[in-house]
């Protein structure tokens, strides 16, 4: 008995030395991706530095160098590839998603920001920490609410998923909706018919349409209302089955139109 315990002691305390065992390494970065990673007055690399504390980590241009026990290089080493991939695939990245990506592992569904592919070819995925959020989020939930500053993608990346969720049959109609509010300027009277008089108040809505939509498909879409822009205003007493509802600038609207 006293041997075995002796044993599990001596391999205990050997493991411990073998994970606390200094050791050092390094990382490689894409010379493209050095003010990404390293961000403004290296505001980014600093950032990493404080979630590894154990570690010293040593940036030297392209090479990174870390020194400490091997399991915590490991992890950084992971850190740092998760990074560089999110670089690669994203435009900006801020210390919100640098922080998920040290922090969390995501699994391949969750790290997927595939949405559709445009008209003209491109991709469209996901931007930042937010916008991949969203499409996670949307997958779980019947009801989401979207915020923050102007110009982060909410109402584009919104009809892009709805334009996948069409495309993909889930739903048979899209009705995006807006309060009609001028923006600090009074327009006064507006000539032309009802939907002359509405189009400059949807003319966001229907820009995203026409980056995501073949002009044809968008027309048959329009004409046989599987697409709806109407204002707030006529959206009472609508029936919204089997629908994607987007309410843009909502933060416009009046307690009694909610």
């Amino acid at each position: 008995m006293y041997l075995i315990i002796g044993k599990y002691l001596i391999f205990s305390i050997y493991l411990i030395l073998v994970l606390k065992r200094m050791s050092k390494d390094k990382i490689i970065l894409n010379s493209e991706n050095l003010i990404d990673v390293y961000g403004a007055q290296n505001e980014t690399m600093s950032f990493i530095k404080s979630h590894f504390v154990d570690l010293k980590i040593t940036p030297r241009g392209v090479e990174v160098i870390l020194e400490g026990c091997e399991l915590e290089i490991k992890k950084a080493k992971k850190a740092f590839n998760r990074i560089l991939e999110y670089v690669e695939t994203h435009t900006v990245i801020n210390q919100d998603d640098v922080k998920q990506l040290i922090i969390n592992s995501p699994s391949e569904k969750n790290n997927s920001s595939f949405v559709l592919v445009r008209k003209n070819g491109s991709i469209i995925t996901s931007k930042n920490s937010g916008q991949t959020q969203m499409i996670n989020l949307l997958d779980k939930n019947n009801l989401l609410f979207a915020f923050g500053p102007a110009g982060t993608g909410k109402t584009y990346m919104a009809i892009a998923l709805a334009a996948r969720a069409l495309k993909e049959k889930h739903v048979k109609k899209i009705i995006l909706t807006r309060p009609a509010v001028e923006a600090g300027e009074n327009l006064g009277f507006l000539p032309g018919d009802l939907y002359d008089k509405l189009s400059p108040y949807m003319k966001p809505l229907y820009d995203s349409l026409d980056d995501i939509f073949e002009k044809e498909k968008l027309n048959f879409y329009l004409k046989n209302n599987q697409i709806e822009i109407v204002p707030l205003a006529f959206m009472r007493g609508r029936t919204l089955d089997n629908a994607f509802v987007i309410l843009d600038e909502a933060q416009n609207t009046t307690i009694q139109q909610m």
